[in-house]
């Protein structure tokens, strides 16, 4: 396979990577599953400043892109819990790598 090939299948791989995490939240949703399963109300709220349209969005997108699973428990009201898939998990290294990239670049400023 030559250079050119590899640099666009390379290309469209990062493309389809990013679309996963094109929202304003997904990095934070995951950030905190990272962590652990956690209850919708728990998410908004370790969020901070999220609307629940926003949050219920960005979980729908996590979920259709197989990064997380969602748990309905039939209670009264209804109990949902959201945690990383093994795709989801697979993330965490690289976020990792993220953090540490982050810590020895975005300090400087020009």
């Amino acid at each position: 396979m030559n250079s050119a090939v590899d640099h666009k299948k390379c290309s469209s791989l990062i493309q389809d990577v990013l679309k996963i995490f094109s929202g304003k939240w997904s990095f934070l949703v995951l950030a905190e599953l990272i962590q652990g399963k956690r209850r919708f109300n728990e998410l908004r709220r370790n969020l901070g400043n999220v609307n629940t349209k926003g949050l219920t969005d960005t979980l729908r997108h996590l979920e259709e892109s197989g990064m997380i699973s969602r748990k309905v428990f039939p209670t009264v009201p209804i109990t949902v819990e959201y945690a990383l898939t093994e795709k989801g998990k697979a993330f965490h290294s690289i976020f990792k790598e993220m953090a540490a990239w982050g810590e020895k670049w975005m300090d400087e400023r020009e």
